[in-house]
């Protein structure tokens, strides 16, 4: 078994409730062994010689009331490799906990703050911990972007000093999953790639996009000169076979409905019974269309 060597962050937003972790490192698909999240319950992350039970186990004690220091004394006292194990839990009232072993790889380390916790082994130096908590504690945004914003920084600061290979993000939500029926909200890996922070921002603008809903203030009124660019460019991709003039009517509607299901869209089409448009579904047609 080879250790995973990692940095990685473990969050907790107070305003949303959502609960996540965001990790980097030079081993192939570390998103299958470090992160864990349950909305409502916690976060943890397991690395270093990482003890995978830590996840589902640490998830099960917080889920009965222990708090993110209790967790992180029983895991511990239980397993007797934990001189070898990093581990880092945020329960859901915000409360912190890490522990790195005194047998972990240098530099190996942690860095607790409010409502967050940052790990790290095999690492270019203590800056990187430093690193992804200014980042974090800097970023706007929702938990997702802030994450991966500070795994960026943690690159940046050098990051894991063998090198890089996968990342991945998991933020935990209620009833945030696609259907919302389940919490997993965001769940994006980049299992073996050259550049795999860069690859994970770009599949999380592509998760926006896709399994996240309009933002109202943004949508635009689909006015007769944009009815007719949009039936243009449903005639072109062969959606639409009237005429482009202008009018919103049945067949121009089920027409984009048809394109929208085909292109995965569908949950940023919704305000049509408003006569209104997402700017990003157009963007997006017309980023096609070139």
């Amino acid at each position: 078994m080879q250790p995973v060597a990692t940095f990685s962050i473990v969050a907790f937003d107070p305003e949303q409730g959502d609960v996540g972790v965001a990790v980097q490192s030079k081993f192939l698909a570390v998103g299958s062994v470090v992160p864990w999240a349950q909305a409502g319950v916690g976060g943890l992350a397991t690395q270093a010689w990482a003890n995978i039970r830590y996840g589902p186990d640490g998830l099960k004690l917080l889920a009965e009331g222990l708090s993110a220091e209790q967790v992180c004394d029983q895991l511990i006292a239980d397993d007797p490799g934990r001189d070898q194990r990093q581990l880092g839990i945020v329960d859901a009232q915000g409360r912190v906990a890490a522990y790195t072993g005194s047998a972990c790889m240098p530099w190996a380390g942690h860095y607790l703050g409010a409502g967050y916790t940052v790990q790290g082994n095999i690492l270019a130096g203590a800056r990187v911990a430093e690193a992804i908590a200014e980042a974090f504690e800097m970023a706007q945004g929702e938990l997702a972007e802030r994450l991966v914003i500070a795994l960026a920084a943690g690159e940046a600061a050098g990051g894991d000093r063998r090198g890089r290979q996968a990342a991945a993000l998991y933020v935990a939500r209620t009833g945030g999953a696609y259907g919302g029926n389940h919490d997993r909200y965001v769940d994006l890996r980049v299992d073996d790639h050259p550049e795999p922070i860069v690859e994970l921002e770009r599949l999380l603008r592509l998760h926006r996009l896709y399994l996240t809903t309009s933002d109202p203030a943004a949508l635009l009124p689909i006015t007769p000169e944009l009815t007719c660019e949009i039936q243009t460019m449903l005639s072109e991709a062969g959606y639409y076979a009237g005429p482009a003039d202008g009018k919103f009517e049945t067949l121009t509607r089920s027409a984009l409905e048809t394109y929208g299901g085909v292109e995965n869209l569908e949950m940023r089409l919704t305000s049509l019974d408003e006569h209104k448009i997402d700017p990003l579904v157009l963007d997006f047609m017309r980023r096609k269309r070139e």
